[in-house]
């Protein structure tokens, strides 16, 4: 957004200090441990480690080896995102994804991040929801014009902020040129990947794939034309990963476009379906399609009622088990998020957190969501 605008011009409200994780981290990662869990998802911050084109931040690198070296302290294994959404603003306004060199620019950061973390880093994930783009193509928002698709809000987003902050090739992840951030994240994707491999070759790295569990609509579906366009140049890349990480939250009925929830059924206050489902069958389906480790990096439901996160996260986690049971490769569960946080397009109002936040004290209340997780994951067992 440019400076200046009004938050209610795209977003809802802004996000503020939100729950302060950069400072509040050895607490909320003390608290992950004393939960139960043994690993700790989080990413880094290529803006804040190259705020400028070829200019590496030390200060940041070091505060983000704090951090892993307090996920060791307690026991944990820290799982990093190298990228998840935000981009620096240079890299932004020069084309970000869509930039020709993207690739080359995006591994020199990586190789950067790995030369001064990687060995201490358990899980390395390139980048987080690549495909997302293109799933958000397939999801219709109620009462657009023209059966407004959630991509092409973000494209007119684009065409504002290009214009506001006079900056004619500005484009970031959710406003650019799909195709052509489909090729930029892919080649991107690819590069990072050697690049930390050159520095930590032993360091187990992969992605995080958007997955909805995709079934057919009852008339005109077209499941298979959309699992190819969204997921399938991605599936193949994962088979080159020692793990793919997947990310998933509720069904689609799809027909030409994705379907809205069946008459009748729960949905969460994100609008999507209550199906808990989701976990064991994208599994299943990943997994057959990669033949590699998979990894459940997200998953949730943004509910006030916490009764119905634990329903949810206890079918969640039983489907997983029948999964394993199975001989499915599936290495762990990740829920989203730790803390009732500051959701994209949605603000505060969405709550997924297994830990509340008072957004004034930055007081954190565990939720019974959270103990019922952390007790399955310190049982390693139902």
């Amino acid at each position: 957004m440019a400076d200046g605008a009004n938050a209610g011009d795209d977003f809802k409200e802004r996000s503020g200090d939100a729950c302060d994780h950069y400072h509040l981290y050895p607490q909320d990662i003390s608290m992950v441990a004393d939960l139960g869990f043994n690993t700790y998802r989080f990413s880094i911050e290529w803006s804040r480690i190259e705020p400028e084109e070829g200019a590496f931040s030390n200060a940041e690198l070091e505060h983000y080896r704090r951090m892993v070296g307090t996920c060791h302290e307690q026991g944990l294994t820290p799982m990093v995102t190298y990228s998840h959404f935000a981009l620096p603003r240079w890299f932004a306004l020069k084309g970000g994804w869509e930039r020709a060199d993207a690739a080359d620019r995006f591994a020199r950061y990586c190789e950067r991040a790995t030369r001064y973390l990687g060995d201490m880093i358990g899980y390395a994930s390139t980048l987080n929801e690549p495909d997302l783009p293109q799933l958000l193509d397939w999801v219709r928002l109620p009462g657009g014009p023209g059966e407004m698709s959630v991509s092409d809000m973000m494209r007119g987003a684009r065409e504002r902020v290009r214009k506001e902050a006079n900056a004619p090739e500005f484009s970031n992840f959710l406003t650019g040129d799909a195709n052509r951030n489909h090729d930029g994240l892919m080649a991107s994707h690819s590069k990072g990947m050697e690049a930390m491999k050159s520095v930590m070759p032993g360091m187990p790295v992969g992605f995080n794939l958007a997955m909805q569990d995709d079934q057919p609509a009852p008339e005109d579906s077209h499941v298979d034309e959309k699992r190819s366009a969204v997921y399938g140049s991605w599936l193949e890349a994962a088979k080159h990963c020692d793990y793919l990480g997947v990310q998933t939250y509720g069904r689609s009925l799809v027909g030409k476009k994705d379907l809205p929830p069946p008459a009748g059924v729960e949905v969460t206050q994100s609008g999507i379906e209550f199906y808990p489902e989701c976990v064991e069958h994208v599994v299943r389906y990943a997994s057959k399609a990669t033949g590699v480790p998979i990894i459940v990096t997200e998953n949730g439901i943004a509910t006030t009622d916490d009764t119905r996160r634990v329903e949810y996260v206890r079918q969640a986690v039983a489907g997983l088990k029948r999964a394993i049971d199975d001989g499915v490769d599936a290495r762990g569960y990740i829920a989203w998020s730790l803390l009732d946080n500051f959701e994209w397009m949605s603000g505060y109002e969405p709550k997924y957190g297994l830990v509340a936040v008072d957004l004034k004290t930055q007081k954190r209340t565990i939720k019974p969501s959270g103990v019922t997780l952390g007790n399955i994951a310190r049982r390693n067992s139902l």
